[in-house]
């Protein structure tokens, strides 16, 4: 039976303390092998560096941990924005730390990674939003590992004029910057961005590397209707994006933005249906579906299928 998306009732969500619901049966994390996960575990923490596994409190981390599949934060644990909907703490960052690039690069040499994910928070404070910093993590890690894929999930740079360039000049395989939500939300879940800016970059980012794989996320149960999703999608692949996520938002916490409903999976699967009509070379739509959920199986996936349309 197809779940039809209801519609947002704004008289709903009044008290920003909102109470979180409970999570239905089929959000569960799983842990498939205890012994790579604390392997995993070990090489994080020897090598004194942040992940958004754990910083955001993924649901996933268990069984990307099993697989020895961790996506690094760079730049620091702290976030100079306070989106609505994110669990990184927020606040004053510390200063860059001029070796993350070779811990970086260690650290997927020892897991042996063949695809890396590798994010930050954002970093309004410098003048270039990072990108410098971001390319020099990117150099060093394919220095130190030629053989890895790299994937990079990167901020908006809004107001950096074109810092996101020098990111593309490092030549990552897929560039990742996510949409998050409908343009009705984005003051309440996102206030410090602007969706057509991120719009703009991920096209911005195609036309400068045709060959780089551009891909974006969002998140649904935030208060959004059928018809925004489906606008999303189309403005999405007007910026030529190759890849769209989705996935259900988790309400971290009872200060954070309410949690409108559970999507239930029939719901997602629907969503991935019309997401593919639209001509995404990929889509990933389910209630676990993060931006760096099951990448390096994707990314094998987005060579073949772009193999198979040439």
């Amino acid at each position: 039976m197809t779940h039809k998306i209801r519609p947002r009732h704004p008289e709903k969500v009044k008290n920003p303390i909102s109470p979180i619901k409970k999570k239905p049966n089929w959000i569960r994390s799983k842990l498939i092998n205890s012994r790579e996960f604390f392997l995993t575990k070990t090489v994080v923490n020897k090598s004194n560096l942040v992940t958004v596994c754990q910083e955001a409190n993924c649901p996933n981390i268990t069984e990307c941990w099993s697989k020895r599949h961790a996506t690094f934060m760079i730049m620091g644990d702290t976030c100079t924005r306070a989106c609505a909907f994110c669990d990184v703490k927020t606040g004053k960052p510390e200063k860059l730390d001029p070796y993350e690039d070779i811990k970086i690069a260690n650290a997927v040499n020892k897991l042996s990674l063949k695809h890396v994910v590798i994010t930050s928070v954002d970093r309004d404070d410098l003048i270039d939003g990072g990108s410098n910093h971001f390319k020099k993590v990117i150099e060093t890690t394919r220095r130190k590992n030629p053989n890895t894929t790299i994937e990079v999930l990167t901020p908006d740079f809004l107001r950096k004029g074109d810092s996101y360039k020098k990111i593309l000049e490092a030549n990552p395989d897929v560039f990742n910057h996510n949409i998050e939500t409908v343009p009705r939300l984005y003051v309440k879940v996102r206030p410090g961005a602007r969706y057509f800016a991120s719009l703009e970059l991920l096209k911005k980012a195609k036309e400068n590397n045709k060959k780089i794989f551009t891909k974006s996320g969002i998140m649904v149960g935030l208060g959004e209707e059928h018809d925004e999703i489906i606008q999303v999608m189309d403005d999405l692949r007007s910026a030529n994006v190759d890849f769209l996520t989705i996935g259900q938002y988790l309400q971290p916490s009872v200060k954070h933005h309410p949690l409108e409903r559970y999507y239930h999976p029939d719901e997602f699967k629907e969503l991935e249906l019309i997401s593919k009509s639209k001509g995404f070379l990929l889509v990933s739509s389910s209630p676990l579906t993060r931006s760096s959920y099951h990448a390096d199986e994707d990314f094998a996936k987005l060579q073949k299928n772009r193999l198979n349309i040439n």
